[in-house]
């Protein structure tokens, strides 16, 4: 059975992330098979608070290399959360 701590690998932590959080909004990393409807769910339990929407996008991975060898960095699956007003995640 699928966990939410399955579904949900982190929270994402940039400068745009950062931005975003005025906003009520924060970035995660999440499994590629969830869908919306899981990813709320998730959140919900996750941290305690009630999500408003959730927008997700694919990334793809990048063209790398390291010396001679050329390689390929993984793909992943964003998801940006809308938390309702009066909300907010405490991160530290």
């Amino acid at each position: 059975m699928i966990t939410c701590y399955d579904i949900v690998k982190n929270l994402i932590r940039t400068e745009k992330g950062t931005m975003l959080e005025a906003d009520r909004q924060y970035l995660f990393q999440v499994a590629k098979s969830a869908n919306k409807i899981e990813i709320k769910h998730a959140i919900e339990e996750i941290y305690k608070v009630k999500v408003a929407s959730v927008n997700t996008m694919n990334i793809k991975g990048k063209e790398k290399r390291v010396r001679y060898e050329a390689g390929r960095t993984s793909a992943w699956k964003k998801a940006v959360i809308t938390l309702k007003e009066g909300y907010k995640i405490e991160v530290t």
